[in-house]
């Protein structure tokens, strides 16, 4: 489903259900959005997925490169290539600035000399017939060495787009990320036991009669960098009512994966508006309470303040003396068997924006730490972020989460406080003021946010982090640097020039959202060009008709009237015209609402003549003389040169009176225009002829207007005459 920027993608897995409900799903595009991740099980009754989160694994590539890889060292190569073939010719323009700079030097006169001297005039001819001769076989390398260089240039600049073109869903460097879904599924059904945990369960989910029970997944998550304009193609033959309208779109997505044989979707939609309902809380009045939502808080359990005993009964690291301190880290540390690299060191975790604020209060002072007491009841557990870092069992980062909250597997999976000697805080210095006491925590139990509630998202510190930070857990990093460089690569097709006469797919549905499913299955490669998709035919009415408006211009228009018969809007875009096979013009086809009708132009019509001509006679009425009438007489004549008839449709105006002593008199058969949701729209005093021209035949319209203006509202200098 292609929005009007960015994909709804949905991909269907099927395999063998594993025993321990486990299942992964790779080659995932690495743009895609994680919160849009979706997974459900078709056909499989009893069987559900509990779990679904995203993980990202890197490894170098091989020694085979894929074609954007190859394509790269093509490029280089012919960058190399073009280089030396323009130092060459530098080289050789060089020398023939040196060869053509070579002039005749006498020699210095001296004083015995007479004062006129003889020119070895041999020796100038010889000096440039050798000139001569030199330039002229310089140049002929110069001319193969500029053709070589104009044919390197060319094959740089194809590989070059070549480049620019391929597919992005091969790895563009040295290292390949490959993008998992990781489900768990769980539940019993058909005698199938699936995610039971069994120690040693190996292999297939098989039923009783030990066949392996397939299972049919389908994953919906959502991806930047798609969009879409609407095209159209209009076949039509003249004398003929019927037409048929196909509807195209131009389709360019960066999303990383190629699509190849996708069923396509079109919407209008943003896929970025939140579409999701407020939640209105109810207040009640009485004893009776509805009982609170379960804040996702579990009691840790006991131990865990001895996860760093044995790490801090060692001491403190040795530091490095000035001496072996070195720029960059410390040097190898030399060992009975060779030197030993230094372990790396820490970097410090930047405190996460959702736990500002001091750090927590020692062991023996929390309200509740690992390994404390319980709180009295009615005590306080302190606030939601400090109490849930104390507080919160320690999860483990690639660990599947129970439904219950709490880790299940993992080698270090719990993490404890570090011991109430590491935690004491420093004494004062004398003479100091103490500290001012901490704020007293809010009552009630913890109430965790929503990033430190994703336990597949939380971090596990060091017990070297600063401060109190070690043991503990915290939501990892919400910005991804390599993500969102995908993401901004992705994103780059929406500066895309539009094709001619396009417009944005929001631009044009206005306030209301459509969807066009495509009939057939189609490629759109991951290349951020313009791909033409078919979608399918549109059932339109259709009738030619001539328009001409005289009083502007002496010439008929031939148009194509389009109705809307199907209850979807047609958006506006350039279309196709095709008239009796032969490919006519590329037009502009305006939004049609359903129901609505709008005019194709489709250029002059030269097989029908129109010709205007007008008389004014000016006179005076009334008792005294005191109305000028303006009698306007309008004479048009048209006559048909095609061998078909044809639906002329003649426009004139008629003055429109702002004061009501003014009064203007219509003589003539033609109308008004009708004015609809669905018609364009008139300027108004709009009349119209609408004459059926046969074969060959003509016609004369005659129409006309008086102007009746009285004196007192007559012009200095004249009166109006239009």
């Amino acid at each position: 489903m292609v929005y009007a920027q960015g994909a709804l993608c949905r991909r269907l897995a099927r395999g063998a259900l594993p025993s321990d409900g486990t299942v992964r799903v790779t080659g995932l595009p690495r743009s895609l959005d994680p919160g849009s991740l979706r997974a459900r099980v078709l056909g499989a009754s009893g069987v559900r997925v509990t779990e679904a989160r995203v993980e990202i694994e890197a490894e170098p590539l091989g020694t085979g490169t894929g074609a954007p890889e190859g394509l790269r060292d093509e490029v280089e190569r012919l960058r190399d290539a073009y280089a030396a073939a323009q130092g060459r010719r530098d080289r050789q323009l060089a020398l023939i600035a040196e060869v053509g700079g070579l002039r005749p030097v006498p020699p210095p006169r001296r004083r015995d000399d007479p004062q006129y001297r003889r020119t070895p005039v041999d020796a100038w001819l010889e000096l440039a017939d050798f000139v001569e001769e030199r330039l002229a076989g310089l140049h002929a390398r110069l001319v193969a060495l500029e053709e070589a260089l104009l044919r390197a240039d060319h094959e740089l600049s194809v590989a070059a787009d070549r480049l620019a073109r391929a597919s992005t869903d091969a790895p563009s460097a040295h290292v390949e990320t490959t993008v998992s879904a990781l489900l768990t599924l769980v539940g019993t059904g058909a005698g199938i036991g699936v995610g039971t945990g069994e120690a040693g369960a190996e292999g297939p989910a098989r039923d009783e009669a030990g066949v392996a029970h397939e299972v049919e997944l389908e994953l919906e998550y959502g991806v930047p960098g798609a969009v879409w304009v609407p095209a159209y193609r209009l076949t039509h033959r003249q004398g003929d009512g019927t037409g048929r309208l196909v509807l195209r779109a131009s389709v360019a997505q960066r999303t990383g994966e190629d699509w190849a044989g996708v069923r396509i979707a079109l919407a209008t939609a943003d896929l970025r508006r939140r579409t999701d309902l407020p939640k209105l809380r109810s207040m009640r009045i009485g004893r009776r309470q509805a009982a609170p939502a379960p804040s996702g808080w579990r009691e840790p359990p006991a131990g865990l303040t001895d996860l760093f005993s044995g790490y801090e009964s060692a001491g403190p690291r040795p530091a490095a003396t000035g001496a072996s301190a070195s720029v960059g880290g410390s040097p190898p540390v030399a060992s009975g068997r060779g030197f030993v690299p230094p372990p790396a060191p820490v970097a410090p975790l930047p405190p996460s924006p959702s736990f500002a604020g001091p750090p927590p209060p020692p062991l023996a002072q929390a309200p509740q730490g690992y390994g404390a007491a319980p709180p009295e009841p009615g005590g306080a557990y302190g606030s939601a972020p400090e109490a849930f870092r104390q507080e919160a069992p320690a999860f483990a980062r690639r660990g599947p989460v129970q439904p219950g909250g709490m880790p299940r597997g993992g080698g270090g999976s719990f993490a404890g406080a570090p011991a109430p000697a590491a935690m004491a805080p420093a004494p004062p210095p004398p003479g100091a003021a103490a500290p001012a006491p901490p704020p007293p925590p809010p009552p009630g139990p913890p109430q965790p946010s929503g990033a430190e509630l994703d336990y597949a998202a939380l971090v596990l510190s060091g017990p070297d982090e600063p401060g109190a930070r070690g043991g503990r857990l915290f939501p990892g990093s919400p910005s991804d640097a390599v993500a969102a460089e995908y993401r901004r690569r992705a994103e780059s097709v929406a500066a895309l020039p539009l094709p001619g006469y396009a417009v944005r797919p929001r631009e044009s549905a206005g306030s209301f959202d459509h969807r066009f499913d495509a009939a057939a299955r189609a490629d759109v490669p991951s290349d951020g060009t313009w791909h033409t998709v078919t979608v399918g035919e549109i059932p339109v009415g259709l009738r030619t008709e001539y328009l001409c408006v005289p009083s502007v211009e002496q010439t008929v228009y031939a148009t194509l009237v389009l109705s809307n018969a199907t209850d979807q809007a047609l958006l506006a875009g350039p279309v196709e015209v095709t008239v009796d096979d032969d490919f006519l013009l590329t037009a502009a086809l305006p939004t049609l609402a359903p129901g609505g009708v709008r005019r194709v132009g489709l250029g002059p019509a030269e097989g029908i003549r129109v010709t205007r001509r007008t008389h004014l006679n000016e006179s005076t009425a009334g008792l005294r003389n005191n109305v000028t009438v303006l009698d306007h007489r309008v004479h048009v004549e048209l006559a048909n040169g095609l061998a078909r008839p044809a639906v002329v449709e003649v426009r004139e105006r008629v003055p429109v009176a702002s004061e009501t002593d003014i009064r203007i008199e219509e003589r003539a058969d033609w109308t008004a225009p009708e004015e609809g949701s669905g018609s364009e729209r008139h300027a108004p005093g709009t009349r119209v002829w609408r004459v059926d021209l046969p074969a060959g035949g003509t016609t004369a319209l005659d129409g006309g207007y008086e102007i009746r203006i009285p004196a007192g509202k007559a012009l200095v200098g004249g009166n109006r005459r239009s």
